[in-house]
């Protein structure tokens, strides 16, 4: 079956009784960016990971629920990517209730959900993921288990990742994150072993702070190839937003890192205009540059994401 049919199977299969539980919830995000690589300058038209998914649950009594989503990636700008029309994203199902919650499937793995929004440029050119980590990782066959919350304010995850392979390792991902809405702070600490690579380990510290219209944002990793094809080093980011009126807020990034590429540095700005809670118009620049580039790479845009 063509991915393109595949949203509109599961919807067929479920029973009418089933859908009344069904969510149906996407974005789309597009923008036409100028972007010069490599020496090569272009305009394009991008799709920044657009999708649509479902999701829901059923109480089972006695504080049990099963829960499950289904969440695929759709191009905008061409229709496809590599002959999909979809791409899958983060699938799952699972059960919570007063124990926490328990999930099966492909998610994004606790160390890469530990990072929160500090990363102001997400799914744009200035995602932390383009020259500064390697460990922001959806990662399959994931079984994934999240405390409730302690003291209101902890949580905690871990995931065991099965490589499905007798001559690797299996994957071990977890965090452990402070989150005081209230006071404006988040506070995490994530660690990964045997995910990106076999032999590899990773360590994130990040940090959130909100104050009035100010969202200030720092993030730290260190990575230890052990023997992988990865590169030991480690790298950083700061962020910064500023709410400056109801509509507008204005968006600063700045990091540095040797795990992609030796001595990366990247820098990002942009502005976000709401024209309504759901709809927002943007605008960014992003500058990557580091030794083993022959050129800089530099992209500017402007764009429009509608969520619902």
């Amino acid at each position: 079956m063509k991915k393109a049919l595949l949203p509109l199977a599961i919807a067929a299969v479920l029973p009418m009784s089933a859908l009344a539980d069904v969510t149906v919830y996407g974005k789309a995000n597009v923008a036409v960016q100028s972007a010069d690589e490599k020496g090569d300058s272009i305009t394009e038209v991008v799709s920044n990971a657009s999708r649509v998914g479902f999701k829901g649950k059923e109480d089972l009594g006695n504080g049990l629920k099963a829960i499950y989503k289904f969440e695929y990636e759709t191009h905008i700008d061409d229709g496809d990517k590599d002959g999909d029309t979809f791409s899958q994203r983060n699938i799952f199902v699972g059960l919570e209730g007063g124990f926490g919650q328990v999930i099966v499937g492909k998610y994004d793995t606790p160390f890469k959900k530990a990072q929160k929004k500090v990363d102001l440029f997400n799914d744009l050119e200035g995602d932390i993921k383009s020259i500064l980590t390697k460990n922001d990782n959806r990662s399959s066959n994931q079984i994934q288990y999240t405390t409730p919350k302690i003291a209101g304010a902890i949580k905690a995850k871990i995931s065991y990742i099965a490589n499905e392979d007798e001559s690797r390792d299996d994957g071990i991902s977890t965090a452990i994150a402070y989150d005081d809405k209230d006071a404006g702070v988040y506070l995490a600490v994530a660690y990964d072993q045997d995910v990106e690579k076999e032999g590899a380990e990773a360590l994130r510290l990040v940090g959130q702070f909100k104050v009035s219209s100010v969202q200030l944002g720092v993030l730290w990793e260190d990575q230890d190839a052990g023997g992988s094809s990865l590169r030991d080093g480690d790298g950083w980011v700061v962020s910064a937003k500023v709410k400056v009126s109801k509509p507008v807020a204005l968006k600063l990034q700045y990091g540095q890192s040797d795990m992609v590429k030796e001595d990366a540095k990247t820098w990002s700005m942009g502005a976000d205009y709401k024209l309504s809670k759901k709809t927002k118009l943007f605008a960014y620049y992003t500058h990557e540059e580091a030794d083993n580039m022959s050129d800089d790479n530099d992209y500017a845009g402007v764009g429009i994401e509608m969520k619902f």
